[in-house]
């Protein structure tokens, strides 16, 4: 049997990882409609990797293709979250559980510094980009170390759904920012306190509370924007 041999980077994938920096990175919003020929243009590429891309983050769920009306930037709806949160639930829970005979002091050690750092108050867009990346690296932290692969990939293929969860949440914006925040950090303590005490009804209870306290105030900000 003959094989091409490969290119080190297609024109496909590189549009592909651009478009979804873009849309997680906000810099495209929910809804937003993507111009094809644009992006084509500004990437310095031809159509057709653009709309091969587009396929793509639309199998991922990142995109809505309507073809009679355009292409569009996914919105979610509180059905979407729900569903989104629930499945989040249930992997990061298993994770925290399988975690625990494996944190070793150098972890929780990081976990600490983790919890430190996601108490600094937030004032800026920096400040919150800052937040965002240490809370994902705590979460990872646990996924990571219950040394399950089939779990992590689970996890990962989920992650974008859950970003985009939290760009909704970002943009409708609404009151109760600075509550819904101590009320973060006061789970985030509660998480890893049983971790440390290696109590797995403690940690599965903990993990629990606080991805739901996040799916219903992601569900009430986008309420509040209709």
């Amino acid at each position: 049997m003959e094989l091409t041999k490969l290119k080190r980077k297609r024109a496909t994938d590189e549009v592909y990882e651009a478009l979804r920096q873009a849309i997680l990175g906000r810099s495209f919003k929910a809804g937003e409609r993507l111009q094809v020929e644009e992006i084509a243009q500004k990437l310095g590429v031809s159509l057709t990797p653009v709309r091969h891309a587009i396929q793509q983050l639309a199998t991922e769920g990142l995109i809505d293709i309507h073809p009679r009306s355009g292409t569009y930037v996914a919105t979610l709806s509180a059905h979407d979250i729900e569903e989104t949160f629930e499945i989040r639930c249930a992997l990061e829970c298993l994770a925290a559980e399988k975690a625990l005979p494996n944190f070793s002091d150098a972890k929780i050690a990081r976990l600490r510094d983790l919890l430190r750092m996601l108490g600094e108050p937030i004032i800026n867009d920096a400040d919150l980009k800052r937040h965002e990346k240490h809370n994902l690296e705590l979460h990872r932290l646990i996924m990571d170390t219950a040394g399950n692969k089939r779990l992590a990939e689970m996890y990962e293929s989920l992650n974008a759904h859950i970003k985009i969860a939290r760009i909704h949440g970002a943009e409708a914006g609404g009151s109760g920012f600075a509550e819904r925040l101590a009320e973060e950090h006061a789970e985030h303590v509660a998480i890893v306190e049983a971790i440390i005490a290696k109590d797995s009804s403690r940690v599965t209870a903990a993990m629990r509370k606080h991805i739901y306290r996040a799916k219903d105030a992601l569900i009430g900000s986008l309420h509040a924007t209709l």
